[in-house]
């Protein structure tokens, strides 16, 4: 199971840190990530980290956003910091299904932001960014 927390509102230039405890057996798999989706929009990738620690961002988040993990928690986070009136959406922690070890390298390449490649999701947190 995955659960998100630490969403809300926030003016523009503020930041959040969001939270999301994963399940051993999920926590495991190659990549964790954070999406984001807005009503009448196609659920899109944020960031993603792999069991190494690699880590990748969606263009529109690089040098704004940070995701890592405590393995000693089991916790996925992302800090966001900047955010803007288009950061407004439901973000969602998911994990990769099971499979063999992948070594993805640094930086995470583009696919492992992609929605499909996901099969568990949480159930989202709002982020509302006040203009």
């Amino acid at each position: 199971q995955l659960e998100e927390s630490g969403g809300g509102s926030v003016e523009t230039g503020g930041s959040l840190r969001l939270s999301c405890t994963i399940s051993p057996s999920y926590y495991t798999r190659n990549c964790v990530g954070w999406f984001r989706q807005t009503p009448g929009k196609e659920r899109e990738g944020v960031a993603a980290i792999d069991r190494d620690g690699n880590t990748g961002y969606a263009d529109s988040v690089k040098g704004r956003f940070t995701i890592s993990k405590d393995n000693a928690k089991n916790i996925l986070y992302l800090q966001m910091n900047s955010l803007k009136p288009e950061d407004t959406a439901m973000y969602y922690c998911a994990a990769e299904p099971e499979g063999d070890y992948v070594n993805y390298g640094f930086p995470l390449p583009p696919e492992t932001l992609t929605p499909a490649g996901y099969s568990y999701w949480g159930r989202g947190t709002q982020v509302t960014v006040d203009s």
